[in-house]
């Protein structure tokens, strides 16, 4: 078995080749994916070569792992998944390349137990920010974990964060952008300039930038006591001062992948309509014209989450 999919090569060196599927087994569904999402976290520092050392990092290798589609054929203890439209959080299933995200290909083979259905609660291509959504529910749902006051960033992971604390019940953050475009809209809650903003005593404040460099910045606007959540990717070292963290004596906490209970937290949401994935998808390309996407969804601004279509692709 093959398929066509994304492949790095090299950092800057995408292209689209065939590439050699492992067969599937048992528990295995065979998914032909229709839309996958384009990271602006991970898959860009991939595509960059910035990525940090990680397990089973190397190249040549297949991005993504924000794929919807349907699953055509299964193992012997998977076939009630047959025609059911899925979302699939990555894929390890090719014999020539890594699949260390493994999501970007026109057919995937994954185990069963890792796919989720997707119902009428999101529309097929919404279905990409699944995980983009869970990312942001699990940096929320830690133990003893505080709401949002502050948000940095005003992408489509700070959107979920700032939809999701509302969603929960939580009073409406704030949300800082230096890109004025991004402060556009009537979104239910306050995106500012971090130069508009003298507040100086927010409890807890999510990073959603990925910018190491912002942490000493958010140390000087937290209350005493409260919490900095580093809720984005960095590929950089993050570092602060001592002595102003010292004063405060602030909470640093990392927010890890997403797990299981994250994601379905994420679809009762949905399905009881108090979240929305709506007007994050800005971008859309068919998967031929992967080179121009990839760099649109990473050098435009404009671009909050760009999707590929599958779906001509044979």
């Amino acid at each position: 078995m093959n398929t066509l999919a994304i492949v790095m090569n090299a950092p800057m060196e995408l292209r689209l080749d065939r590439v050699g599927l492992n067969p599937p087994g048992a528990e295995d569904v065979v998914v032909d994916v229709e839309w996958s999402g384009v990271s602006a976290g991970t898959e860009r520092l991939l595509w960059s070569g910035r990525m940090p050392p990680f397990p089973g990092m190397g190249y040549p290798l297949v991005p993504g792992y924000e794929s919807v589609g349907t699953v055509v054929d299964a193992g012997a203890s998977a076939k009630n998944f047959i025609g059911q439209r899925v979302f699939v959080p990555g894929a390890n299933c090719y014999t020539d390349v890594r699949g260390l995200f493994g999501g970007a290909a026109r057919r995937i083979i994954t185990s069963s137990h890792r796919v989720a259905l997707i119902g009428d609660e999101c529309a097929a291509q919404e279905g990409v920010l699944l995980a983009l959504a869970a990312t942001a529910q699990h940096a929320l749902a830690a133990h003893g974990a505080r709401a949002p006051e502050l948000i940095i960033g005003h992408g489509a992971l700070g959107r979920l964060l700032a939809r999701l604390t509302i969603a929960h019940g939580h009073a409406a953050p704030t949300v800082w952008d230096v890109d004025a475009t991004r402060r556009v809209g009537d979104f239910g809650y306050a995106v500012l300039d971090p130069a508009q903003d003298e507040r100086r005593d927010y409890t807890s404040i999510y990073d959603a930038s990925g910018d190491a460099a912002l942490i000493d910045t958010l140390i000087s606007r937290v209350a005493r006591g409260g919490e900095i959540v580093l809720a984005g990717f960095y590929d950089e070292r993050p570092s602060f001062n001592f002595v102003p963290a010292f004063m405060r004596e602030i909470r640093l906490r990392v927010a890890a992948e997403w797990q299981p209970q994250d994601l379905a937290e994420v679809q009762r949401l949905l399905n009881a309509r108090a979240l929305s994935l709506s007007d994050l998808i800005t971008h859309r390309r068919e998967a031929a014209a992967a080179n121009e996407a990839y760099r649109t969804a990473f050098e435009d601004s404009s671009c909050l989450k760009m999707v590929l279509d599958w779906r001509t692709c044979q």
